[in-house]
């Protein structure tokens, strides 16, 4: 059995937000197409606290995109993003959202960042995702959104590691390209097992659920 699982289309991340991921919001349209596709749909949002320890703002003399060392390792320190309540944190209000039957939410500890839809950084708390996927006899993953170098690939590598079969639609995420991270997600998450497909290829292989 096969899920979708959308990562991150929120606000924040798309043009005009506070992390905009470049052409970010054009996943959208491509999402939707998929959705009638699968009866698994799973939802990821970033859902940070004020003052969350990734946020540079909470570091004073830090800058946005500069590193720290936090207890599990390097930090990148963000623009203030996705604060819980906030339109920011919204998914994208043309996103259909309706279909979906489990959100995943992460970041909301204040003192860890979560890219990933199964664990936070410290690659020990989990999300409850795999466990559900589980329960639910999904084995296959089909992974969509934002952005492609940070949490989708995070998502695809642990999906991996979890024993999933993982797919990423090369047309429904972006990356934010960080210093060459986009070149180099992609060479991780095919080192990983992961497959690679177009959301064209997905529809000619796949029949929709009534």
């Amino acid at each position: 059995m096969k899920a979708l699982l959308v990562v991150d289309v929120q606000n924040d991340f798309c043009p005009g937000g506070a992390l905009p991921v470049p052409e970010g919001d054009a996943v959208v349209p491509v999402i939707n197409r998929l959705i009638p596709y699968f009866g698994n749909i799973i939802l990821t949002q970033d859902w940070h606290p004020a003052g969350h320890w990734s946020f540079a703002s909470a570091h004073p003399g830090k800058k946005p995109f500069e590193t720290i060392q936090l207890s599990y390792g390097e930090q990148v320190l963000w623009p203030d993003h996705c604060v819980q309540g906030t339109p920011g944190a919204d998914f994208h209000p043309e996103l259909d959202t309706t279909r979906a039957q489990l959100i995943i939410r992460k970041g909301f500890r204040k003192e860890i960042d979560s890219y990933s839809a199964f664990y936070e950084n410290d690659k020990q708390t989990t999300t409850g995702l795999a466990g559900y996927l589980k329960e639910r006899g999904i084995t296959t993953l089909y992974v969509v959104g934002l952005a492609a170098d940070f949490c989708v690939k995070w998502s695809t590598l642990d999906g991996r590691r979890l024993g999933f079969d993982v797919y990423v639609v090369t047309d429904a995420t972006r990356g934010i390209d960080t210093n060459g991270s986009l070149a180099r997600a992609w060479e991780e998450m095919k080192a990983a097992g992961v497959h690679l497909i177009t959301s064209d290829e997905v529809v000619r292989q796949t029949e929709p659920v009534a």
